[in-house]
């Protein structure tokens, strides 16, 4: 129950930071569209069990009881294939943003300052420390 909160927090950076969709999409892109499905199957997933919850044993019919079972089982398998690609994402695109900051810092002409080299440097940055915050809140470090 703790990880609600967690979620909470993954599906509000998701809203924020989703962009254009496109089929060239950045790996944090990825991992954004994970967290929101993420977040939306979690959202089914409470919303079928409370139905099945509020079934009231006096009167449930055993197909009612099958069918808000059987969706939450649905629900369930969302959450698990979801909550599998969020992973995959986070680690893509922590990879990603280490292997961009790395090309750009290797591309500084050798007569770069350091002022302009942490100017230059400034978005790679930036990227490196979202997707590592994204990747750190998931695992709750």
């Amino acid at each position: 129950m703790k990880r609600f909160p967690v979620i909470g927090v993954l599906c509000v950076g998701a809203i924020l930071g989703l962009s254009a969709c496109s089929d060239d999409s950045s790996p944090a892109e990825e991992a954004t569209k994970a967290a929101a499905d993420l977040c939306t199957d979690l959202n089914a997933l409470k919303a079928d069990n409370a139905k099945l919850k509020a079934l009231n044993p006096a009167n449930a019919t055993k197909d009612q009881v099958k069918d808000a079972y059987e969706a939450v089982q649905k629900d369930w398998e969302g959450v698990k294939e979801n909550a599998t690609q969020l992973k995959d994402a986070e680690r893509e695109a922590v990879k990603s943003a280490a292997e961009d900051l790395k090309k750009s810092y290797q591309d500084l002409p050798g007569d770069t300052t350091g002022k302009d080299a942490r100017t230059q440097l400034q978005p790679q940055i930036e990227n490196l420390d979202a997707a590592a915050t994204a990747a750190a809140t998931g695992l709750r470090c």
